[in-house]
C-alpha cells in the first residue's frame, strides 16, 4: 500500500473505534449490503448552530461536533465522489463550506474502490459501479435513514473529481464509450483501461438518475469522446480543469468534453494545478510523504485556490439547486 494509502487508514481506524467526526455537524452513515451487493460507507456534513472545535484524526486536524442535530427543515444534498484511491475525506474542505452554507453533504466510499479498499479497483466493474454506488446510497438515505424528511428531493447535486467526475457525468445522462476514448492509462491503472477496451464495454443510460439535478466536476476521466455520448444531459454542469492535468487526464481533453455538452458549461481553468490540486490541502506529514498527491508546483497556493474552488463550487450548487 502507499504511504498516503496507510495514512488514510490510520485516520479513519481512528473514527471507527473513538466515532469522532470531522466537521460542525458530521456523522458515518452506512448502507447495508444487499442482493450481493456490499455495504457501503459515506460521512454525512450538516449545518449546525455549534461552535466546532479542532480534532485530531490521524493526520487531520478538522472542526468537528459530533453528531449534531439537524435544525427542523429541508435542505438541498449533494453527494461528493472522489478519485482513484481516494476516500471521502478527499474533499473534506469542499463538504465543510457547502454545510456551512446550509447544504447537507454525503461523500461516499466507494466499496472495492478507495483507499480503505482496493480489491477491485483494478478491475473494470471499479468504473461500471460506481454510479450504482451513488443511487444505492440515494435511495438509503431517502428511504430507510432515519433522517431522512431533512432533504429536499427535489434539490439533489453531486460533485466528483477524476473518477468521481466520470461518475457524475453519468449520473447526469453520459453514456460512456471506452470502446472509442483515447485517454491515456496513467501507472496502476494498465489493466483496468485495457479490460475496458478490450470488452468495448459501454454503459447505457440506465446509471441516469433524475433526481441528479446538478453536477459539478473537476478533471473528470473522459470516457465520452463523441457529442452523442453526452447528448442527454439537460442539467446544469459545472466543469473545473487543471492546467496540467495528470492520472491519466490530460487537459486537451477538456476543450472536447467542453464543447460536446449540449448546453455550455459553467467552465474553469485553474493556471497552474495538476490534477492532485483538486484534492483538500493535505497536513504537513502527509505532505512529506505523499508528495505527488500532495504537492504542487513551485508557487502555486493549493489552500488559497481552494477557497476559490469551494466559493464557486457553493455559488453553482446554490443557483442550479434553487
Amino acid at each position: 500500500m502507499r504511504i498516503s494509502t496507510l495514512l488514510l487508514v490510520a485516520a479513519l481506524s481512528i473514527v471507527a473505534q473513538t466515532g469522532v467526526a470531522w466537521a460542525a455537524g458530521l456523522r458515518l452513515v452506512e448502507v447495508p449490503s444487499s442482493q450481493g451487493k456490499p455495504s457501503i460507507r459515506a460521512a454525512l456534513w450538516s449545518p449546525c448552530a455549534a461552535a466546532p472545535v479542532d480534532t485530531r484524526i490521524g493526520p487531520f486536524v478538522l472542526p468537528a461536533v459530533r453528531d449534531c442535530d439537524i435544525a427542523e427543515g429541508k435542505y438541498p444534498l449533494v453527494v461528493i465522489s472522489h478519485g482513484f484511491e481516494g476516500t471521502y475525506l478527499s474533499h473534506r474542505d469542499t463538504a465543510t463550506a457547502l454545510a456551512d452554507a446550509g447544504f447537507l453533504v454525503v461523500a461516499i466510499n466507494h466499496p472495492g474502490d478507495s483507499a480503505l479498499d482496493m480489491t477491485r479497483a483494478g478491475e473494470v466493474s471499479a468504473l461500471t459501479e460506481r454510479p450504482s454506488d451513488v443511487i444505492r446510497l440515494l435511495d438509503h438515505l431517502l428511504g430507510d435513514w432515519t433522517d431522512s424528511r431533512f432533504i429536499d428531493a427535489d434539490k439533489i447535486g453531486v460533485f466528483g473529481f477524476s473518477r468521481g467526475g466520470y461518475t457524475a457525468l453519468l449520473l447526469a445522462g453520459a453514456v460512456a464509450d471506452w470502446k472509442n476514448a483515447t485517454l491515456p492509462c496513467p501507472e496502476g491503472q494498465a489493466t483496468v483501461c485495457a479490460g475496458m477496451k478490450e470488452e468495448g464495454v459501454g454503459m447505457q443510460d440506465a446509471f441516469r438518475d433524475a433526481r441528479v439535478k446538478a453536477v459539478s466536476v473537476a478533471d473528470p476521466l473522459n470516457a465520452f469522446p463523441d457529442a452523442d455520448d453526452l447528448r442527454t444531459i439537460t442539467i446544469p454542469v459545472q466543469l473545473w480543469r487543471s492546467e496540467r492535468g495528470g492520472d491519466g487526464v490530460t487537459p486537451e481533453d477538456f476543450a472536447a468534453l467542453r464543447d460536446n455538452l449540449p448546453a455550455k458549461p459553467e467552465f474553469h481553468t485553474v493556471d497552474g494545478a495538476g490534477h492532485f490540486s483538486f484534492v483538500a490541502p493535505c497536513p504537513a506529514e502527509m505532505a512529506e510523504m505523499a508528495p505527488q498527491v500532495c504537492g504542487d508546483e513551485k508557487g502555486f497556493d493549493r489552500v488559497a485556490f481552494h477557497r476559490t474552488l469551494n466559493e464557486g463550487v457553493v455559488a453553482f450548487f446554490k443557483a442550479s439547486l434553487r
